[in-house]
């Protein structure tokens, strides 16, 4: 029998208080300026050998930032609706099956 739990990891962040506002204005106006630089300007939305696709590194490893800055809080309804989409799984009781024993005496080979 399985001891897995599930672990509400959104109950810390409730408790915290609001984040720092100079980092929140500095990582939204990073993202911001990213997202800009890959609309206006075409060498922004390249690969590069250094760091890569630079529309991660722009505008996606920013957003991340910010987004875990407020502790990954989804938006209000978002997850309500994909738990409501996505059937119930049902998880069968018992063993594990296992695997039958084959006669292999029909695939003998001549040799």
């Amino acid at each position: 029998m399985s001891t897995y739990r599930a672990v509400n990891v959104s109950a810390p962040a409730r408790l915290a208080g609001p984040p720092d506002p100079r980092l929140a204005h500095l990582l939204r106006g990073l993202t911001l300026t990213g997202l800009a630089m890959v609309l206006l300007l075409p060498a922004a939305r390249e690969h590069t050998q250094g760091l890569g696709w630079l529309p991660l590194w722009l505008v996606g490893m920013p957003l991340t930032a910010w987004w875990s800055l407020y502790r990954f809080r989804l938006p209000l309804g978002a997850g309500r609706q994909a738990r409501s989409a996505a059937p119930s799984r049902r998880r069968r009781r018992g063993s594990q099956a296992r695997r039958r024993k084959s006669s292999r005496s029909g695939l003998r080979t001549a040799a």
